[in-house]
């Protein structure tokens, strides 16, 4: 679920390469070691994501390359009435790139897909995925004939049936959720029947699947909506953040632009009061246009520049100048829609041992953005947290999935914190995260599940108001609750 920023940019984001050991707010951040320091357990019997902060043991771990379908719906309904049979959870993942346990089966079985055949029907304008292909096989596939996922998650790593059961949002305009895109699936519920899903077919097990962490059906595949494969030209804006929200509500609604994102500044002194807004537009030839390219030098570079921000104020400083001014214009020329969204998270990647990146994300009106800088500014510097950067997407209204986080048009606001492996960091940021929460929600907002599980069970009930009633039918259509991970046991299991 690693969602930072744009390769295209130059600055942008990358995982942590552990630059500096300073706190945020400028003093000395000494590394624990002995008892304070987090280690994992690890081997067959455990099972971790993202963060390096989820080890959880489970029964056994499986993987399932079946492309025929017959044989992966067979394996599917086995493997639920062993786990039934045995009293044990199960929980399907592909990536496995939440941060939280969303996708891992306490002392169950978890399942990852791992098949990935995509087949374009050109004219209803869909793909069918197989649930396990990932993004990169979806734009390999569908680049050559001159089309693009219509939405999709930031990176190209992560699997598309897991993407729908995050409802995760992509940066291009003036879409919803990646749920919105999904013009049908089909599932194999709790009891082994293969149900087929849409917004007019089994509509009510539709809106439980969508962004319903695998706790409703086990997905095999999904028919998906695309668009164009386009040449574009990006432009660059800097704002005071104060007219942040103003400006990007404009550049959504005009029918040129078709993928944008901002970003904040985030040097201590001056935190969130500028702002960047990058949009694209089609250029007039769309001819030839060239094959999808991965990550290029720029993309490692930012990597590296973005890395040395850690604990370091004149780096944070040169960043913005780099994004703001450099990279514009390393930055300005054509690029594709495909080569855009074509971005691994490996490229991202934190190899530093004493410490993990971590995700938060949170959704917030447009008329309330102000309010959050200020909600912001109060609460991170008060941290003892690595804040490194703020990614501000737009979502459309999502009325169909039944934990909805933008029942209204929302700026999506994705921050990136570099935590130590430490108990006393972890304690802070939980600290810090309900402080948040609670901002958020009581500007009408609401955060995204993939993430730690910091918030408390009121807070997720204030954020979701539908969980209750998603409670209930989950009891109802699987009364064994053979489908559960961390989610359900942490906060739904409890409503």
């Amino acid at each position: 679920m690693k969602a930072f920023g744009r390769r295209a940019a130059l600055i942008g984001l990358g995982g942590v390469a552990g630059w500096g050991l300073s706190r945020w707010l400028g003093a000395d951040l000494p590394v624990y070691t002995g008892t304070n320091r987090i280690t994992a357990p690890s081997g067959e019997k455990w099972l971790n994501d993202a963060s390096g902060l989820s080890a959880t043991p489970i029964h056994r771990h499986l993987t399932l390359q079946h492309n025929a379908m017959e044989k992966l719906i067979a394996a599917i309904r086995r493997e639920l009435a062993e786990a039934k049979a045995e009293g044990r959870p199960l929980n399907v993942g592909a990536a496995r790139h939440s941060m939280g346990g969303q996708a891992i089966p306490r002392n169950g079985t978890a399942i990852t897909f791992d098949n990935g055949s995509v087949e374009i029907d050109s004219a209803n304008q869909t793909y069918l995925a197989q649930a396990g292909a990932r993004w990169s096989q979806v734009i390999a596939a569908l680049d050559p004939v001159g089309w693009s996922p219509k939405v999709m998650q930031s990176n190209n790593d992560f699997g598309v049936a897991a993407t729908f059961s995050v409802n995760a949002h992509g940066w291009p305009v003036p879409f919803g959720p990646m749920g919105s895109t999904v013009r049908s699936l089909r599932m194999v519920l709790p009891s082994g029947d293969l149900v087929t899903c849409s917004a007019t077919e089994n509509a009510d097990l539709f809106s439980l699947a969508m962004g319903g962490y695998g706790l409703a059906g086990v997905i095999v595949d999904l028919e998906v909506e695309m668009v164009k494969n386009t040449r574009l030209l990006p432009s660059f804006e800097v704002l005071d953040a104060s007219t942040f929200a103003d400006a990007f509500r404009i550049a959504t609604k005009d029918p040129s632009v078709t993928m944008a994102y901002g970003r904040l500044n985030v040097e201590r002194d001056t935190f969130f009061q500028k702002a960047l807004l990058v949009t694209y537009r089609e250029t007039a030839d769309q001819s030839d246009l060239p094959a999808a390219k991965g990550s290029g030098w720029m993309s490692h570079a930012a990597s590296r520049l973005y890395r040395a921000q850690l604990g370091n104020e004149t780096f944070k400083s040169f960043r913005w100048w780099n994004e703001t001014r450099l990279g514009p214009a390393l930055a300005a020329g054509e690029v594709t829609r495909n080569t855009l969204i074509n971005e691994p998270v490996v490229t991202l990647d934190d190899r530093n041992p004493d410490r993990t990146d971590i995700l938060h994300e949170y959704f917030i009106g447009f008329g309330a953005f102000d309010d959050f800088l200020v909600a912001c500014r109060e609460v991170i510097p008060a941290s003892y947290q690595e804040f490194l950067n703020v990614t501000l997407r737009y979502v459309a209204q999502d009325d169909q999935s039944a934990l909805s986080y933008a029942p209204e048009p929302r700026i999506a606001a994705v921050m990136s914190f570099s935590q130590e492996l430490t108990q006393r960091a972890e304690a802070d940021m939980a600290r810090m995260t309900r402080a948040l929460i609670d901002r958020v929600v009581a500007l009408g907002g609401t955060y995204y599940l993939p993430y730690r599980p910091h918030a408390t069970v009121d807070q997720f009930a204030a954020a979701y108001p539908k969980a209750r009633e998603f409670a209930q039918a989950k009891r109802a259509l699987d009364p064994q609750r053979v489908l559960r991970n961390n989610l359900w046991d942490s906060y739904l299991g409890q409503l």
